[in-house]
């Protein structure tokens, strides 16, 4: 389920901060990437990686976010708690405006999204990078596989589904994650780095 996003309301048009966009592929390993970086980034206050919003209770190894109902989630985005949502796997998926606000103080705010909302979400904030975390096919397909919840004629029917990424106005950076976790890790909390440089700095540079 997909419901009406709203634009964070309460940011300067262009805040002094920055807003991270993650996506990418399933077997990319977004989120291996994420948690190495919010450990090599804990305790630097220029970072705030976003606690997502799901309507699935949490579970042991999984993503640690909020939980809730869909009829509260319906709620919130009724409220205008929301600022962006989307609907994924018979979920609905959203990150809080709150989650946002760090932008307005200068901080680097990281959030994990759908490529989907990609059209919103870069409007959320007047400096927006995205950050396609990504593979060889042969790699996620691999990967697809060792998980063991799709054959092998869906793996190669979702990865034939991949369309090439796009932004309207927001930064494009690709990291490869087809090696060890640590090296493409330090790619990514390197790009984390110099957007932070570059909002210190007033503005954000192509890389």
């Amino acid at each position: 389920m997909s419901l009406p996003s709203q634009i964070a309301s309460g940011l300067p048009a262009v805040a002094p901060g920055a807003l991270v966009l993650i996506v990418g592929p399933s077997g990319a390993g977004k989120d291996t990437l994420m948690d190495a970086a919010r450990a090599a980034l804990a305790g630097d206050a220029r970072f705030h990686f976003a606690r997502r919003l799901i309507t699935r209770p949490a579970m042991a190894g999984a993503e640690d976010h909020d939980s809730c109902s869909q009829t509260d989630f319906e709620a919130a985005v009724a409220r205008g708690e929301m600022a962006l949502n989307w609907g994924a796997h018979g979920l609905t998926y959203g990150i809080p405006a709150a989650e946002l606000s760090g932008i307005a103080r200068g901080q680097v705010v990281i959030v994990n999204i759908s490529r989907g909302v990609i059209p919103v979400a870069e409007r959320l904030a007047g400096r927006a990078t995205v950050v396609n975390i990504t593979a060889p096919n042969a790699v996620l397909a691999k990967r697809l596989a060792a998980r063991g919840r799709e054959s092998e004629i869906d793996i190669a029917a979702r990865l034939a589904r991949e369309a090439p990424l796009r932004t309207q106005s927001a930064e494009l950076v690709t990291i490869q994650n087809d090696r060890t976790v640590a090296e493409a890790a330090a790619e990514f909390v390197a790009v984390l780095r110099r957007l932070a440089d570059k909002a210190a700095e007033g503005e954000l540079s192509r890389f």
